[in-house]
């Protein structure tokens, strides 16, 4: 951490603690970040929290409120008539994450009191899926309608930017509502009186679809790198936007689901999830996995042999196992993030491997030469075996490593994409089970290598 850095939220704490004069403290807040107070709320009182609502006033205290994780405590420090004011200022999109979060019966009482129009787009919202993009998008943008001349968009802009702030990118709609095209703000405020509107506007802006899958658009939604992407019904009118803060807030949330199944489980858990509930997602997949556990300990066991006549051999299998362990993980993320693309042709998924196969050998070699040098020496000096059997230990370590690496990187590729091209999500089965199969193959390797070279050939034992 830089020692240098300011901690505005002790900063927010201490300005609210140690003034009384409630106009100087807001005078001093408005110097903060909206996100800061936010957090600093917690750190303070509810007399201090509820004296700050009232003179914050709803459309302030809305701003702040939108960047809460969870606003359910703060909102029942407050009147239910006051909670639908601040509800009733925020975006569509942070007001349904609110709502959302909320006790439902509470939630439905304050709907119930919000202004017509933005119950409707909060329903909106509510009414798709999670995992459709329709329930990402705000209703926060700006349209005009076609034909317009320069100044009279500008008159209408201006209008609308009373109630709406993304304004970076205005979008143009046919009579019947549908979807014409898009310019910028800046080409519009620039543009001379004299200009054709028609010349600002771009008719092949991107566009999704309400019903159309998170993970299935996210990629086309990041790709084009836009402040603002509309979001279409089936008769292509704009519903909504998806801004670039909701697109961070949805890979955010993709990554944490991601690291989730890497680990096994099916979605992401919450803190408060119940006990049965969380040993109900991750014991199916343990269950499994101590299966293939136990088969891993038994083909150790039958090489119970080799560690009875060259006992220090064992202190290097966790170093095989680990380093077998790091590199099909390696390969696991490469790979899939490459499935993330559709349209992968079977020859770019077996270039992949191959390349995979290529880098786990090269890293390998390296590392094996590495191992062979100084697991030698290690044995030599401080185990005080004679040379010529340290070096052969060595020897037997750093061969081990490379087929295991190569072997590695090529499950690491392989299981996802076969777990792809059967329709089950890589993220969540792979893993785990690359996991448990790089140890089966590093102790095979390992183990073997040993009993062939070490005992069979060089009689060591």
């Amino acid at each position: 951490m830089n020692l240098n850095q300011k901690d505005y939220v002790e900063e927010i704490v201490k300005a609210v603690q140690e003034h009384e004069d409630f106009n100087e403290i807001l005078e001093i807040l408005e110097q903060y970040h909206e996100n800061d107070i936010a957090e600093a709320l917690e750190f303070l009182t509810k007399e201090e929290r509820i004296a700050l609502y009232g003179a914050w006033g709803t459309e302030r205290a809305s701003e702040i409120f939108a960047y809460l994780e969870d606003a359910t405590p703060y909102f029942e420090e407050m009147e239910l008539e006051t909670a639908a004011e601040i509800i009733e200022n925020m975006d569509s999109d942070d007001a349904v994450d609110i709502l959302e979060s909320m006790d439902e019966e509470i939630s439905d009482k304050l709907v119930d009191l919000l202004d017509d129009e933005i119950s409707r787009d909060i329903k909106l919202i509510q009414s798709y899926d999670e995992e459709e993009i329709g329930s990402k998008m705000t209703t926060n943008f700006i349209a005009i309608k076609k034909g317009m001349t320069v100044r009279s968009a500008m008159k209408e802009l201006i209008s609308q930017a009373e109630e709406n702030d993304n304004i970076y990118t205005v979008y143009v709609c046919n009579e019947d509502d549908s979807l014409y095209g898009a310019m910028d703000l800046k080409d519009l405020i620039v543009a001379r009186e004299y200009v054709d509107l028609e010349d600002l506007i771009s008719h092949a802006y991107p566009y999704v679809y309400d019903y159309e899958k998170v993970s299935d658009c996210l990629e086309k939604i990041k790709g084009y790198a836009e402040d603002s992407i509309p979001v279409l019904d089936d008769k292509n009118r704009i519903l909504g936007v998806i801004t670039a803060q909701d697109i961070i807030e949805v890979v955010d949330d993709e990554m944490g689901e991601d690291y989730a199944r890497l680990a096994g489980l099916t979605e992401e858990e919450d803190l408060n999830e119940k006990l049965l509930d969380s040993m109900k997602k991750r014991l199916p997949w343990l269950v499994i996995l101590l299966g293939l556990g136990i088969g891993v300990s038994a083909v150790v066991g039958m090489f119970e042999a080799v560690v009875a006549e060259i006992a220090v051999i064992a202190s290097f299998q966790s170093l095989i196992l680990g380093m077998a362990g790091n590199v099909g993980t390696q390969s696991l993320a490469v790979t899939i993030r490459v499935l993330m693309d559709d349209n992968l042709k079977t020859s770019q998924k077996l270039q992949l491997a191959l390349k995979e196969m290529r880098v786990g050998l090269c890293n390998g070699l390296l590392l094996g030469m590495v191992a062979f040098v100084f697991v030698g020496l290690y044995i030599w000096m401080f185990k005080k075996y004679e040379l010529t059997f340290a070096f052969a230990i060595s020897g037997c370590v750093g061969v081990s490593l490379l087929i295991a690496m190569l072997i590695s990187s090529l499950v690491g590729t392989m299981v996802p994409i076969f777990f792809h091209k059967i329709k089950i999500d890589p993220a969540v089965a792979s893993g785990p089970l690359i996991t448990t199969i790089n140890d089966l193959v590093a102790v095979i390797s390992y183990y073997g290598l040993a009993w062939i070279l070490l005992i069979k050939v060089m009689q060591l034992g």
